[in-house]
C-alpha cells in the first residue's frame, strides 16, 4: 500500500509528511533532509530576522532542488493578543516587575546572565513580520505557512509568485476564515501539539476540519510521532500529516544536544502548556521555568512582552546545558522518541510505518 494522496500531487512530493515550521529549530539542513527524502520540509523562521530569513531560503535551495516551504507567525494575531481588552497597567508599566522576577530566578537558579548573540534579533513586532513577509514574497519559495494569523491579505501576491500558501488553524472558526481567505492547504493541529496549538485535542479537531474545509484539503497536527499516527489522520480525513516534536530529535534539527537529549528521555507526562515563555500557550517539556510561574500565581505578559522576560533566563540555562530550566517546546507524542537519528531515516520509517497500520486496518475490516 503506497502512501500516497492528492496533497502529493499538488505539492509536488512523494509522501504526505510535512515537516512543520518549528521556530529557529527547522533551518536548511532539517528542510533539506526531509524534501530530499520525499517529504516536505518547511522553515521554522518565526524568529529570522529578514536578512537572516532570506540567507536560509537561499541554501536551503543549494541543498536541495525539491519543493520546501517557509513557516511565520503574522502580525495581527500579535497585536491582538497584546493589547485586548487590558484595564489596569499596560505590558510596558508591568514589564520591570517581571524582570526582576527573572532576575531573582536566575540568582536561585545559579544562572549567568550571558550576552545576546551579535546581529539583528526578532521583535516579534507588526514591522519585523511585515519585512519577513516582504522576504517571503520576493524569493518566491515554492510554499508559505502562516503559524498563527490568516495570510490573506498576503495570498494574492503569493499565487503571482507561485507559492501555495498553508495556514496552521486550532478552530474550526479559523479553518472558516482562512479558507475564504483563499488557502491552498489547512493544517488542523490540535492540543497535543508542541508549541502554539488549540485547545481542542487532535482527534476531536481534525474531523471538524475537515468538514469545514470543503474541497481544500487538510493535514493533521499534534502528537503525531509515528506512522500510526498518520495512519489516524488519514482515516479521520486529512491528506497527510504536520510533525513537529519527532523531527527535533534529529541529527540535523538546530537544537542543543542536551534538549534533543531532553526529548529522548521524555515521557507522555513529561509535557506542559504555558505562557511563561512566549506569552501565548504553547506546549514545551516541564520545566523549573514553567513551575516558577505557577508557584508564584504570575500571570505571563501577552506577546511579544514575555520573551522579553523569558529570553535571559533561557539564553543563560542553554549556555549552561540545564534541561531543569530549559528543554524546549515538544509535543505529547514525544514518549514514542526513543533515540537521535537522522532525519530521512525518521521520514522513511514514518512513512513504511503508516503504510503498515493501513494496511492492517484494511485485514481487520476484511476479516
Amino acid at each position: 500500500m503506497a502512501l500516497r494522496t492528492p496533497l502529493c500531487d499538488l505539492f509536488g512530493i512523494d509522501v504526505p509528511i510535512f515537516l512543520a515550521g518549528m521556530g529557529g529549530h527547522s533551518g536548511p539542513e532539517l528542510v533539506a533532509a526531509v524534501s530530499n527524502a520525499g517529504g516536505l520540509g518547511v522553515l521554522g523562521a518565526a524568529v529570522c530576522p529578514p536578512d537572516m530569513l532570506r540567507d536560509w531560503i537561499r541554501r536551503t535551495r543549494e541543498l536541495t532542488d525539491k519543493p520546501f516551504g517557509v513557516d511565520t507567525l503574522l502580525p495581527a494575531s500579535v497585536r491582538r493578543e497584546a493589547y485586548k481588552g487590558a484595564s489596569g497597567p499596560s505590558p510596558q508599566e508591568r514589564l520591570p516587575e517581571y524582570l526582576a522576577f527573572a532576575r531573582e530566578f536566575m540568582e536561585k537558579e545559579g544562572l549567568v546572565a550571558q550576552p545576546a548573540p551579535p546581529g539583528p534579533r526578532a521583535s516579534l513586532t507588526k514591522d519585523f513580520f511585515l519585512e519577513q513577509m516582504e522576504v517571503v514574497v520576493e524569493e518566491g519559495v515554492p510554499v508559505y505557512a502562516a503559524g498563527l494569523g490568516d495570510p490573506g491579505p498576503w495570498i494574492e501576491r503569493l499565487h503571482e509568485k507561485g507559492t501555495l500558501v498553508m495556514a496552521v488553524v486550532g478552530a474550526v472558526r479559523h479553518a472558516r476564515k482562512v479558507a475564504a481567505s483563499g488557502v491552498d492547504a489547512i493544517v488542523a493541529q490540535g492540543h497535543d501539539a508542541g508549541g502554539h496549538n488549540s485547545p481542542v485535542g487532535t482527534m476531536a479537531l481534525i474531523p471538524q476540519v475537515v468538514d469545514a474545509a470543503g474541497d481544500l484539503p487538510v493535514l493533521g497536527a499534534g502528537g503525531i510521532t509515528d506512522g500510526r499516527g498518520v495512519a489516524a489522520a488519514l482515516m479521520l480525513g486529512a491528506q497527510g500529516a504536520w510533525l513537529g516534536s519527532v523531527f527535533l530529535a534529529t541529527h540535523e534539527a538546530r537544537l542543543a544536544e542536551y534538549q534533543k537529549k531532553a526529548i529522548v528521555d521524555a515521557t507522555e507526562e513529561s509535557t506542559t502548556v504555558s505562557r511563561s515563555v512566549t506569552g501565548k500557550p504553547a506546549r514545551l517539556i516541564r520545566s523549573k521555568w514553567t513551575q516558577a510561574f505557577v508557584d508564584a500565581e504570575l500571570e505571563p505578559l501577552p506577546m511579544p512582552f514575555q520573551s522579553a522576560v523569558s529570553m535571559p533566563v533561557l539564553r543563560a540555562a542553554q549556555a549552561q546545558e540545564r534541561a531543569d530550566v530549559a528543554p524546549g517546546f515538544a509535543g505529547q507524542g514525544i514518549g514514542m522518541v526513543q533515540s537521535i537519528r537522522p532525519a530521512a531515516e525518521v521520514l522513511d520509517a514514518i512513512a513504511e510505518g503508516a503504510e503498515r497500520a493501513l494496511a492492517a486496518a484494511a485485514r481487520h475490516l476484511g476479516s
